[in-house]
């Protein structure tokens, strides 16, 4: 009879392993894949971008734009993506809590479907501001994704796997920025008269996710502590995970949401006035910070402009470009294998050892390869293992620190701090990147070394490791950290249904 038992299980709990997946891929497909994809597409139609502005400027005034201004009109079509972002990553809090982490993604797509038609239609407008207005949209788009994305998704993982399906936010980014590397050859969509329809074609993965995400269920937890809907929740773990785990996991849930009780959520600047948050928001801000300040996002950005300064032909650069992506696509996945294996201090500590030590070998590469044939070939190595160093660790881990280190009624506050850190900082190295590039040459990497080995001492004395634990867990160490000499933080009470994310 048992056998039986097992035999009619085992199908089932393949089910419910599939569901899980396909939750995966619905909301990395519209998320941080976009971002990944409007991020790297835009390097490829630089050169015919720069010639449609200078273009309609003629049309408009009957005279060319001085170069200096093509640059700065350039600067700013680049640098809009960022700015948007953070517009996005403010908006994403009050979305997550006012229609659920689900409903916010796929709302989310009205910005996508609105920047592809107003970069398809911008050639046949001559008009260069559209593409900047797109460039806000999907920014704005990417900030909202970049944050819901994985909350959503660590919240619905088991403990066991919320660190390798947190991580699948950081593959699906990368898998993005390679699938717009592949899309921008020339042989493709990368041409003189495509690339409006290579801009545009961000419409395609929001349209799968809008396809196939309203099938799959809301965050268990979002249904428990936010809406009070123990049923709803029950049905989504079901789902998720299957009858055989759910009633361990739901008196876990009922265990976090008795700890919040008679605690209101917390507003993003208050998290920097309440002392029981002090690590967790150091932490945010000096890992969030030292990601984007480190260096790797100015390749994609920038990736033919930094190969050419390499000494790399011409004729291969396109080619070099999708290595990088490559590469971190590869890494990712790694990542994802065994962070649940080495936990995630390791995997930051090495990841920026590593880039400390292959950015430096780059400078000196970048400083010798006019006396040394082969140099160039050596700088254009260190970009792929920078990049490769980077997926290790910072690429995937840092976006699960608002996640872990924060509980229920801190984390849509401290996500939307997070974004608008990130995206801030991304927008300020983008709009820079060029004069920086212009004025320190082969030392363009130098600033970008002391932040990656400010990111590695900070993770070694300050960031307490999560691997395997429950958030109500991950809550108590922290109490313990931050009140040293005091009581324990949360603890059991009986339940209570509140709305803990209520901003």
């Amino acid at each position: 009879m048992e056998d039986e038992q097992q035999l009619f299980l085992r199908p089932r709990t393949q089910i419910q392993g599939k569901v899980l997946l396909l939750t995966i891929c619905a909301a990395g497909i519209g998320g941080t894949f976009q971002f990944g994809y409007n991020l790297s597409i835009i390097n490829a139609p630089t050169l015919h971008i720069q010639d449609f502005t200078n273009e309609t400027w003629w049309a408009r005034t009957g005279r060319p734009l001085p170069d200096h201004l093509v640059l700065l009109v350039w600067s700013l079509i680049v640098s809009l993506y960022p700015l948007g972002g953070l517009f996005g990553a403010l908006l994403a809090g009050p979305l997550a809590i006012k229609l659920g982490r689900k409903k916010s993604l796929l709302v989310n797509n009205v910005f996508v479907v609105a920047a592809a038609i107003l970069f398809g239609f911008s050639r046949r407008a001559g008009s260069f501001e559209m593409i900047m207005l797109g460039r806000l949209l999907v920014g704005v788009s990417a900030g909202v994704s970049m944050n819901v994305q994985p909350m959503y998704l660590g919240e619905s993982a088991p403990k066991e796997l919320r660190g390798a399906v947190a991580m699948t936010s950081a593959i699906f980014a990368a898998l993005g920025v390679v699938m717009g590397q592949v899309v921008g050859l020339r042989e493709l969509l990368g041409g003189p008269q495509a690339w409006p329809l290579l801009l545009a074609s961000c419409l395609v993965p929001g349209l799968l996710q809008l396809a196939s995400l309203p099938l799959l269920p809301e965050s268990p937890r979002y249904l428990l502590i936010d809406c009070g809907d123990t049923e709803a929740c029950l049905a989504a773990l079901q789902r998720l995970r299957g009858p055989a785990d759910v009633a361990g996991e739901l008196a876990e849930l009922e265990q976090e949401r008795a700890a919040c009780r008679d605690r209101r959520a917390r507003r993003p600047w208050e998290l920097f006035r309440e002392r029981a948050l002090r690590r967790q928001v150091a932490s945010l801000v000096v890992l969030g910070s030292a990601m984007e300040l480190c260096g790797n996002d100015t390749v994609y950005a920038y990736a033919s402009g930094v190969f050419r300064e390499a000494g790399i032909p011409e004729e291969k650069v396109q080619y070099a470009i999708i290595g990088t992506g490559s590469c971190e696509l590869l890494t990712a996945f790694v990542s994802c294998v065994v962070i649940e294996r080495l936990g995630r201090r390791v995997l930051l500590m090495g990841g920026y050892c590593l880039m400390t030590c292959w950015g430096s070998v780059f400078t000196v590469a970048l400083y010798l390869q006019s006396s040394i044939p082969w140099m160039p070939y050596l700088a254009m190595s260190c970009i792929f293992a920078f990049i490769l160093s980077f997926g290790i660790g910072p690429a995937g881990v840092t976006g699960i620190l608002a996640t872990e280190l924060f509980d229920q009624t801190a984390r849509p506050a401290a996500y939307m701090v997070s974004g608008a850190l990130m995206w801030t900082m991304l927008f300020l190295v983008g709009l820079g990147f060029p004069f920086i590039m212009e004025g320190l040459s082969h030392f363009i990497y130098v600033p970008f070394l002391g932040v990656c080995v400010c990111g590695a001492i900070y993770t070694g004395f300050f960031l307490p490791e999560t691997k395997g634990k429950t958030f109500l867990e991950i809550s108590e160490e922290l109490h313990r950290l931050n009140f040293p000499r005091k009581s324990p933080g949360p603890t059991w009470r009986d339940p209570e249904v509140i709305l803990s994310t209520e901003l």
